[in-house]
């Protein structure tokens, strides 16, 4: 289990958004995939993160003084650029699932965005990938 590549246990399929993507459809796209955090990509690159969290601390307090349709205009505005995580900390594809693990419990991450030797996103790789893994090596034991 400590040799196991984050490449072979990643998710490839990666949603993503651009940095002028409003607040309120990465919301959106959040909820609609059952995901908590969308890489931000421009020109193929990735140069941000925005989570669940990120997006609701951005979200106006319940107890705002704005009425529904000036708050509705507000977050339309909002774009993802003005809130998420610049220069996201990665992993590389080739590294080891130990060490994604340890990163994500260092950084108290549950996910990391996965690059290419080019800095290209490639992927993600989650808490749940992890468990993935060790569900699947605890099974090959009963065996």
């Amino acid at each position: 289990m400590k040799q196991e590549c984050v490449c072979d246990w990643m998710t490839r399929e990666v949603i993503t958004i651009s940095p002028n993507t409003s607040l309120t459809e990465a919301h959106k796209l959040m909820l609609e995939n059952g995901i908590r955090r969308l890489p931000v990509v421009h020109d193929g690159r990735l140069v941000g993160i925005v989570t669940l969290g990120d997006v609701r601390g951005a979200e106006p307090a319940h107890a705002s003084s704005l009425k529904i349709w000036e708050l509705d205009h507000l977050l339309a505005k909002l774009k993802v650029l003005e809130i998420m995580t610049q220069r996201p900390v990665t992993i590389p594809e080739n590294a080891r699932m130990w060490e994604a693990a340890r990163i994500m419990l260092e950084k108290k991450f549950s996910g990391l965005p996965v690059v290419n030797e080019a800095g290209q996103l490639v992927g993600i790789i989650t808490e749940s990938d992890i468990f993935r893994l060790v569900a699947t090596e605890w099974s090959k034991e009963e065996e």
